[in-house]
């Protein structure tokens, strides 16, 4: 469970640097680290998704918090609404026992959508409410552009999530990789 953890955090990690490198502009930029999220929350559990989404938060929490501008507040901001994305996602899949349907494809993209609301909810919040509290500045038009980004890319990744769950190979390998190494 550490192994995977760590490497999903990683992966997220890394997807979050090449997308987010090579598409962002000012505040706004493509991040694909939930990928790493939603295949933690889905094999691993919600505690494994809370773990990675907020380990593959460091490097978007860098570039947009340290490196942009929302400072220390983004540092420590984007990690915890990612956290929230893995939580959530591991609890519905959970809950709604999806891995076990006959189709669980077509169930893994509603789970996804559903498991980001939080994070969303937490977005404008943070944006809203601790953005001009602790660093004195206020922009609804950026929270709007992230908003629609962010949902955006979590259909695009819920589909491609589908994907992976309906992949016999690539399910079977994950639950035998967690499953070796929980004997062990």
């Amino acid at each position: 469970m550490i192994a995977l953890t760590a490497m999903m955090g990683a992966l997220g990690n890394t997807l979050s640097a090449v997308s987010i490198g090579l598409t962002k502009v000012g505040q706004i930029g493509l991040d694909l680290s939930h990928v790493a999220t939603f295949i933690a929350a889905i094999y691993g559990g919600p505690f494994m998704g809370f773990l990675v989404g907020l380990i593959g938060g460091f490097v978007p929490g860098l570039y947009f918090g340290p490196m942009g501008g929302l400072a220390w507040l983004g540092f420590v901001g984007l990690p915890v609404g990612k956290s929230l994305t893995g939580l959530t996602t591991g609890v519905f899949y959970k809950l709604f026992n999806v891995s076990q349907r006959k189709h669980p494809s077509l169930f893994t993209v509603p789970v996804v959508l559903v498991g980001y609301a939080p994070e969303c909810l937490f977005t404008a919040f943070f944006f809203l409410v601790l953005v001009p509290y602790f660093l004195g500045w206020v922009s609804v038009s950026l929270l709007i552009y992230i908003l629609i980004k962010a949902w955006i890319e979590i259909a695009l990744m819920g589909v491609f999530m589908g994907a992976l769950a309906g992949n016999g190979g690539f399910s079977d390998f994950m639950i035998n990789f967690l499953t070796i190494h929980k004997v062990r």
